[in-house]
């Protein structure tokens, strides 16, 4: 395990120079076990990990733990609803949800079972909505139930539908809180966070994964191609890429690992809204989903555990990561629209 810290390790080597693959020259250490990305997946797996009594190294390229998609998204935990019946989200979703009622219940994060009203608009929802019905039974959610308008209505005054199914295990989270205990309990049991550091790539050696390290400060006018000549080479015994959005890309830069074992990415852009002054007085006491489409699980209303109400999140199919054209586009017109509305 890296005793001296992986930053004093790194700030040895400054060398940045392009060289070809395999010319790679740079201060070598061993590792038990390396984590690549602080978010959720990340933080829980170097839990698991120490709790097993392994050393364990998180490496994250962001100054804290959960700076990206981990602290972007609806922060609801699910049922298990939507997946194919057997699949291994269906099993791991309905197995995650029970036991993170009861890691948060133990802990003291903030949550709360709200429950989830999937709706139908339209008369030819209905099946879709009988298909979801089924397809949750199947998966062992409990308690799931189907309304009638006037039934859901009673529930919700403010929504407008002809059916609607019941999901009372749906809840939501306080992430952030979640995170800080998984962080808190993954160094209690000694594991190492090193922040500002940056997997840029890898190699095998002798059936064992090397991975190549630099300091996040340094790679500013990397392209996130061109070969590097890392500042440190950690050669683990056990690596897990946990990185999110940058995972595919990651895993193509480990030279020697068959390309054909790295599935495809296809990036989707999403974008939240929020209802002004909901904390006062939200119109909805549960989580409002509507039918499923293409892509995600169509724009929803969910709740934090302030009160405060949010619409979203919307489907944009995007290049790459780092597309933001049409984003700064879609918004410049949404300002206009609302600047025109004031007026």
């Amino acid at each position: 395990m890296l005793r001296q810290g992986v930053g004093r390790l790194i700030s040895k080597s400054k060398r940045r120079i392009n060289l070809p693959a395999k010319s790679w020259n740079a201060p070598k250490e061993k590792a038990e076990c390396v984590v690549i990305g602080a978010g959720i997946v990340g933080v829980a797996v170097a839990r698991e990990l120490s709790l097993k009594g392994k050393e364990v190294l998180v490496l994250d390229s962001a100054p804290t733990f959960g700076t990206a998609t981990s602290s972007r998204n609806s922060e609801v935990i699910h049922a298990g609803i939507y997946y194919p019946s057997n699949s291994l989200k269906a099993r791991f979703c309905v197995r995650g949800r029970n036991l993170l009622y009861q890691y948060c219940s133990q802990h003291g994060i903030p949550h709360k079972q709200i429950g989830k009203l999937i709706v139908a608009t339209g008369a030819s929802d209905i099946p879709k909505l009988n298909h979801l019905l089924n397809r949750g039974i199947q998966n062992g959610v409990e308690g799931l139930r189907m309304l009638d308008a006037s039934e859901a209505i009673t529930m919700e005054p403010e929504l407008q539908c002809v059916k609607a199914l019941l999901s009372p295990s749906s809840g939501i989270v306080d992430t952030h809180s979640l995170m800080l205990s998984l962080v808190a309990e993954a160094e209690t049991k000694g594991t190492t966070f090193s922040y500002n550091t940056t997997v840029v790539g890898g190699h095998l050696e002798e059936n064992q994964m090397a991975l190549h390290v630099s300091e996040s400060k340094s790679l500013g006018n990397w392209d996130g191609s061109t070969p590097l000549q890392p500042d440190l080479i950690l050669s683990p015994k056990f690596v897990v890429n946990s990185s999110g959005l940058s995972a595919s890309a990651l895993a193509k830069r480990f030279h020697g690992l068959n390309t054909a074992t790295i599935p495809p990415a296809y990036y989707a852009r999403g974008s939240y809204f929020t209802l002004s002054n909901s904390t006062r007085l939200a119109p909805f006491k549960h989580l409002i989903y509507p039918i499923p489409e293409e892509g995600g699980l169509g724009v929803h209303v969910t709740l934090d555990l302030d009160g405060q109400l949010k619409f979203g999140p919307d489907v944009e199919w995007i290049r790459h990561i780092d597309d933001t054209s049409s984003f700064l586009n879609r918004h410049c017109i949404l300002f206009s629209i609302v600047l025109e509305a004031k007026i």
